[in-house]
């Protein structure tokens, strides 16, 4: 009945106790942290570029920026004269039938209509009496802030 040279007293070694708990489980957050910030980095880069929408050289004005509390419908007009309804190809005379189906709170939703600047004014002034004359009250031009 010998003895391990670990566990005799003779050799200087000390007992080990019997483990009471197993090992210890835990989640490494560092990674899934790292991770998350370099996910947040891309989308912080990357929104801006997923908004704009259809490509138009906006005239410059010294207008204040509107407030706005839910996102507007927006009409865009490029500078060949083809209307766009939030990104979407559309004809003259669909326009309104289509914003009646977009408009959530009926006559009374924000439109918005950009303007290429190389478009003949008389195409956006028909564009907005379009909109205008089917009832919708609310509708702005969007420009560019002056540079200076």
């Amino acid at each position: 009945m010998g003895m391990s040279a670990a566990a005799s007293p003779k050799a200087g070694g000390r007992r080990r106790r019997p483990r009471r708990h197993g090992a210890i489980a835990e989640i490494n957050m560092t990674p899934f942290i790292d991770v998350m910030l370099v996910l947040l980095i891309i989308f912080m880069v990357a929104a801006p570029l997923i908004a704009t929408g259809v490509p138009i050289d906006l005239p410059q004005t010294g207008a204040k920026p509107i407030n706005v509390d839910q996102k507007p419908i927006t009409i865009a007009i490029d500078e060949k004269g083809q209307i766009f309804l939030q990104d979407q190809p559309t004809l003259e005379p669909d326009l309104v039938q289509k914003l009646q189906g977009l408009a959530k709170q009926g006559f009374e939703d924000r439109i918005y209509v950009r303007g290429h600047k190389q478009v003949d004014y008389g195409r956006v002034a028909s564009v907005m009496a379009t909109i205008t004359s089917a009832g919708f009250k609310r509708v702005a031009l969007v420009t560019e802030p002056n540079s200076h």
